[in-house]
């Protein structure tokens, strides 16, 4: 692991290399997941002004994945049960998901995607729910989400997505 600034990777013979999706074990894991996130939320696109941090992240139902790539973390993604109104047992929530610049090159975003979603499926989910920022939809779409809805979250064009998990 690493704290330093992303790097470009390149895989083996031009093969991309391989993202190994893992829910956070420990501090300094938490601590590069949050990294990753300040890095793309907060210094690279500006969606929130000192800090993406919120009351999900302090809850103990909240899942924390980083993918690490060459034992960098290269991206994360969170999730957790949804209990509100409207919501469905059963239903879960995908968010912030990162990719550092240096790695969205790298094939990482899929992977994580595909944890968090094998991951609420695994602990009961039946579908699972994500603010995409528009222009990640299509990409979204690919990997068989379905767009409900356009809204503005957190100040910017976002589509409700969701999935089903089983």
């Amino acid at each position: 692991m690493t704290t330093g600034e992303a790097r470009p990777v390149t895989g083996i013979r031009g093969a991309p290399p391989r993202a190994d999706c893992r829910l956070v074990a420990g501090a300094e894991e938490a601590a590069e997941h949050h990294r990753v996130r300040h890095a793309v939320f907060v210094v690279e696109q500006a969606v929130f002004a000192t800090s993406d941090l919120d009351a999900h992240d302090a809850r103990p139902d909240v899942l924390h994945v980083v993918a690490w790539v060459d034992g960098h973390a290269a991206g994360v993604v969170r999730l957790f049960p949804l209990s509100g109104v409207g919501e469905g047992p059963g239903d879960w929530q995908g968010d912030r998901l990162a990719v550092l610049p240096g790695f969205r090159t790298a094939r990482v975003g899929a992977p994580l995607v595909r944890f968090a979603v094998a991951a609420a499926a695994a602990r009961g989910g039946t579908r699972m729910v994500a603010h995409v920022q528009q222009d990640n939809r299509r990409f979204f779409e690919h990997l068989g989400w379905t767009a409900r809805a356009s809204e503005i979250y957190v100040g910017r064009p976002h589509v409700v997505m969701d999935i089903a998990l089983r």
